[in-house]
C-alpha cells in the first residue's frame, strides 16, 4: 500500500509539472525527465493496484487505468472501503 501511495503522488505531481511546463516555457530537458518519470509511476500504480487483494471487488483496477489521477482514485476507494470494514467488526 505504501508503494501505491508514493506512486500515486508521483504520478499526479509529474503530470501537473508536465502540463505546467507545456503551458509555460516548454523546456525539452524537463519534459525528457518528467515524461519517463510519469510513465513509470503510472505503470507502478497499475501493477500495485492489481496486487492489492482489497482492489479486486471495488472496481479499483479499472480506476487505476485513468492517467494522472488513477492512483489517487484507487487510494480513495480502497481506504474508504477499508475504513468502513474496520467499523463493521
Amino acid at each position: 500500500m505504501r508503494t501505491l501511495r508514493i506512486a500515486a503522488v508521483v504520478e499526479a505531481a509529474s503530470l501537473a509539472l508536465l502540463l505546467a511546463n507545456l503551458l509555460t516555457i516548454h523546456a525539452r530537458p524537463l519534459s525528457g525527465l518528467l515524461g519517463p518519470l510519469h510513465g513509470t509511476a503510472y505503470l507502478v500504480v497499475i501493477a500495485s493496484t492489481w496486487m492489492l487483494p482489497s482492489a479486486s471487488t471495488a472496481g479499483a483496477r479499472w480506476r487505476a487505468l485513468v492517467p494522472g489521477v488513477g492512483g489517487l482514485l484507487v487510494l480513495r476507494g480502497v481506504e474508504v472501503r477499508t475504513d468502513s470494514s474496520d467499523h463493521a467488526s
